[in-house]
């Protein structure tokens, strides 16, 4: 980084001049006692120990690893192997060093070719303006006043996605009680809940003439009833309304099924979305009597077992697709259901969903499990408004997402932008005007420069000197 220009009174030097980067010491985690005073490493605090290694406060900057990045103690510290520190500052202001260092490009000085560090020479040679004493003090000052306000847009807009979490889970939990369309059902005339017997009938039809992938499930009668419906929706479970399919897989060595066919879901591409694509394709020919089944368009997956919080996730097929005994797939009686809401009412549950199951070793769910899950069923004209509404909310959500996120960024970049006004003397340029006497003469940065290289000469070491033996 070199600087065009500086601010009259201000002077241009070397880092090395006025700073002395000093190496960290080994403190390894099995040696800290976890009390007392930070322990730093190239990216912040690592520990804490009750012995500190500088008994004062200093600056810390990134060796390897995280090399470059700048971390201020105001209290006593150590600084680890991996770091460079320095307590040492003469008659100048800390606080305007911690800011000027963020500010120098430290981060991008690596020469290291493989693990990344910073060597202090490189950091020595950057050229850094070097105002009086007075005017460091006051960019620190102002410094401090402008980046805390910035950090606290900067909270208020990260805490936003954790808000628009929640307002999305409001809308599904008001979606699937039947609050968000109250005022709409209350302006039709001809809702009526809808037949359970009807849709075991629909299903029965649908594959007379075929094989019979509908069974009706043995369901527990007692259903649970988590809240009170409106008088034209009802409770049932996900079995009563709709047929659910566990896949299967055939055997990888087969090569003949693989690569070839039609779309294969896993359950790792379950995960809240449509799905429009699969990572593998399997042909059915030769299968037509194991239970591996093409559905179609509009049909719900669910994910059944899976790391992490992958069990629980649903998703929606917009292509004909196969699945893995890993995943459920609900096909839905179209004169009744909208796929959609059954999608966000899975939504909705996914959180209580994911702790049900079964097994000693990794939990998953099965298909007696997901036949059982109590399900709020409207009118299918109040299910399409509801995903209407919730569609428009969920739209709503995801622009004012966005809008954090450039927001974020801008404000990322409000920091640099700070800093550099600060280092070209914007940030003080009238206060210059109304104090010439505190950075001229004595005050001046010439006469600082010449006092910082006056104490560091004369807290320099001796070096000694071997005497050359006089031979006999």
């Amino acid at each position: 980084m070199t600087y065009a220009t500086t601010p009259g009174g201000w002077i241009t030097t070397k880092l090395g001049t006025v700073l002395d980067f000093k190496y960290g010491k080994s403190l390894p985690a099995k040696t800290r006692d976890g009390v007392g005073f930070p322990v730093y490493g190239s990216n912040g605090v690592v520990g804490f120990h009750s012995a500190p290694l500088i008994p004062h406060a200093g600056i810390v900057v990134g060796r390897k690893g995280s090399f470059g990045e700048v971390h201020l103690s105001l209290q006593p510290f150590s600084p680890i192997d991996t770091t460079y520190f320095i307590d040492e500052f003469g008659p100048q202001i800390i606080k305007f060093w911690f800011y000027h260092l963020k500010h120098l490009p430290l981060t991008q000085l690596n020469r290291a070719s493989a693990i990344p560090g910073l060597n202090r020479e490189d950091a020595y040679g950057l050229e850094v303006p070097l105002p009086p004493l007075a005017e460091q003090r006051e960019i620190a000052d102002r410094l401090d006043t402008l980046l805390a306000q910035v950090d606290t847009l900067k909270g208020r807009l990260d805490a936003l996605p954790a808000i628009l979490k929640r307002f999305r889970q409001s809308v599904l939990a008001a979606a699937v009680s039947g609050k968000l369309t109250e005022e709409w059902r209350a302006n039709q005339v001809t809702l009526s809940q809808i037949s359970i017997s009807e849709i075991k009938d629909y299903w029965f039809n649908k594959y007379s003439n075929k094989e019979k992938y509908y069974k009706v499930p043995s369901l527990d009668t007692k259903q649970q009833q988590m809240y009170d419906l409106p008088e034209t929706w009802q409770w049932c479970q996900l079995g009563n309304i709709f047929d659910v399919h566990v896949g299967s897989t055939p055997s990888r060595k087969n090569k003949d099924y693989w690569g070839v066919g039609v779309n294969w879901v896993s359950s790792s591409e379950v995960a809240f979305c449509r799905i429009k694509e699969t990572k593998e394709t399997i042909t059915l020919a030769g299968m037509e009597n194991s239970s591996t089944k093409l559905h179609p368009p509009g049909t719900v997956m669910l994910a059944m077992i899976g790391q992490g919080k992958t069990r629980g996730q649903p998703a929606i097929l917009d292509i004909d697709a196969c699945h893995n005994q890993n995943t459920a797939a609900l096909r839905v009686p179209e004169a009744y259901c909208v796929p959609e809401y059954l999608y966000y009412f899975l939504y909705q549950r996914y959180e209580e969903t994911r702790r049900v199951g079964s097994g000693n070793n990794q939990q998953a769910m099965n298909k007696k499990i997901v036949q059982s899950l109590a399900f709020p069923l409207p009118t299918k004209r109040e299910q399409t408004e509801i995903v209407r509404r919730v569609d428009q909310l969920f739209a709503f959500a995801g622009q004012v997402e966005q809008r954090v996120k450039e927001a974020q960024g801008r404000v990322n970049n409000l920091t640099q932008s700070i800093l550099a006004k600060a280092f070209r003397g914007e940030l003080t340029a009238e206060w210059r005007e109304q104090h010439p006497e505190l950075i001229s003469g004595e005050n001046s940065a010439s006469a600082l420069l010449a006092r910082i290289q006056a104490e560091r000469a004369a807290q320099a070491p001796v070096k000694r000197t071997r005497k050359k033996k006089v031979s006999a």
